[in-house]
């Protein structure tokens, strides 16, 4: 039986940017159900009393996006108990390997030349753009998974802002929430508590120096603009939400109508 969570939003000592999506509304005047839809960033940090708390919530499944190289960084999530795991990466191992050894390593120099005048947002824009539209096949999985048994379910990626973000995207796009209501629930991802907390080689004066993290700033910030590149994607390839769901992910409007009564009040 689904577990309902504590109205309070909990504190979690290991595990960043934690929250249920339930409570959202649909176009059609239904709201998502609490405790049965969780995001996050990754478990791997998870303390005891943080392990216990993701316990307590009946989780059926969780779905990690991160790759390769995110868990040689962070680690495995921590086991939960009963709970399956299910790692669905949705990005290359490879893809921008450089890049972000820059981010961490660079110099100022370094950091100016891959970000600034606009370059770190481009990059962020181009990459929700590239996995609503390449990635078709990993989030297709997730809703037939929802809609068949995995719930109650936790979706996360490194941070739970950017692959994390467009999975509950897609999803909730799936089950009619307002598109408003899934903006807003994206950038509750900006808020200082939540943020990724980035790691930098060096000193604390040289490494996170204002312009630094200034420069830093569009790759772990969320913002608008990138969810709405994903949402501009969709109609671009195929025209509205309806035939990205039905011919892009394969969603039957049975396997859509069983997510809906899984996910919905």
């Amino acid at each position: 039986m689904t577990q309902q969570v504590p109205s309070t939003e909990p504190e979690l000592a290991g595990v960043r940017n934690f929250r249920d999506v339930g409570g959202l509304p649909t176009v059609d005047g239904r709201r998502v159900r609490h405790g049965v839809l969780f995001r996050s960033g990754h478990l791997a940090h998870a303390t005891q009393e943080d392990a216990a708390f993701l316990a307590s919530l009946g989780l059926h499944t969780v779905f990690d996006f991160r790759n390769a190289a995110d868990q040689k960084l962070e680690g495995p999530d921590v086991e939960l108990p009963g709970v399956r795991n299910v790692n669905l990466p949705l990005s290359d191992p490879a893809d921008g390997a450089e890049f972000w050894k820059m981010v961490r390593e660079g110099d100022l120099d370094q950091l100016r030349a891959i970000l600034d005048g606009g370059k770190g947002e481009a990059r962020m824009i181009a990459s929700y753009r590239k996995i609503v539209v390449d990635r078709t096949a990993e989030h297709s999985r997730v809703l037939h998974a929802l809609a068949d048994d995995s719930v109650p379910a936790l979706m996360h990626c490194a941070a739970g802002k950017d692959r994390a973000g467009i999975s509950i995207a897609v999803t909730l796009l799936a089950l009619g929430v307002e598109r408003e209501a899934i903006v807003a629930d994206y950038l509750e991802s900006a808020a200082g508590h939540r943020r990724y907390k980035v790691r930098r080689s060096g000193s604390a004066d040289t490494a996170y120096t204002p312009e630094v993290m200034e420069l830093l700033d569009p790759l772990f910030d969320a913002r608008a603009e990138y969810l709405q590149a994903a949402f501009a994607s969709i109609e671009e390839r195929w025209g509205d939400v309806d035939t990205y769901l039905a011919q892009g992910l394969g969603l039957s409007a049975e396997s859509r109508d069983r997510l809906r009564e899984r996910l919905l009040d």
